[in-house]
């Protein structure tokens, strides 16, 4: 398959090379196109109202770009320049997890979003960081384990994978998830003059039962199948009686 692979970290981060590394032993074409900078947290932004440059960089030797805008941006680029022929789009592997209402914020995630709103099939890939690191071997691992068992399914796809510290032979398995509780960030407020310096210090999550959140830190994978229509159904009903 024809894999267009990009990421939020930046194209020099260690995780999308090995990302590309594994994918193409496994007989895949890699083509990467990704941030010319750090581009976490910048959930779906896209660039309109000035100009993107894509250059090409040196990753070993892939055929690879940096876009000098956001993960969404990569994607938008990537087709244009290249055309619309990629199979598949890998987005990661990210350096930290996204997982649980995270997701909203998170330019992996997005990434795959929009190339799945362009039609193409796409798995997120992310990798929980403890300890001043992550385990790429065992997050590339197991992406690719999921990405053979759905690659074949008839629809576009959207799946967001996630993957605990441990090495290969010490995860417990795959999970199939919902998306994890809401997150509290917690604040750090310093006022100096006329400026308020305001730091993000510290989170509260809500890990409800048979999320993926809960069963990461019980050392599984979870695997989470996302869709972007952000229609509440439940109401969708309720508020049509209410304004007919």
């Amino acid at each position: 398959m024809r894999i267009l692979l990009t990421n939020d970290d930046g194209y020099f981060a260690p995780g999308i090379l090995a990302f590309a590394k594994e994918t193409r032993k496994r007989g895949h074409e890699v083509v990467i196109f990704a941030p010319d900078k750090e581009n976490s947290a910048k959930s779906h932004s896209i660039t309109i109202l000035e100009p993107l440059y894509v250059k090409k960089v040196e990753i070993e030797d892939f055929e690879a770009y940096s876009v000098s805008g956001t993960p969404a941006d990569c994607v938008r680029a990537a087709i244009e320049v290249k055309g619309h022929n990629f199979d598949f789009v890998f987005s990661g592997c990210n350096l930290g997890l996204n997982s649980g209402m995270d997701i909203l914020y998170s330019g992996t995630v997005s990434a795959a979003v929009e190339a799945n709103i362009l039609g193409i099939p796409s798995l997120a890939l992310s990798a929980q960081y403890k300890h001043g690191n992550c385990n790429f071997q065992t997050a590339v691992y197991y992406g690719l384990e999921v990405f053979e068992k759905i690659k074949n399914l008839k629809e576009a796809k959207l799946v967001n994978v996630n993957t605990p510290k441990l090495e290969i032979n010490k995860v417990k398995g795959i999970k199939v998830a919902s998306v994890g509780g809401s997150i509290t960030d917690k604040f750090k407020k310093t006022v100096k003059g006329d400026t308020i310096k305001i730091e993000v210090v510290g989170r509260d999550a809500q890990n409800d039962i048979e999320t993926d959140r809960t069963y990461l830190e019980d050392g599984y994978v979870t695997v989470t199948p996302l869709i972007y229509d952000f229609t509440n159904l439940r109401e969708l009903k309720n508020f049509k009686e209410i304004f007919r």
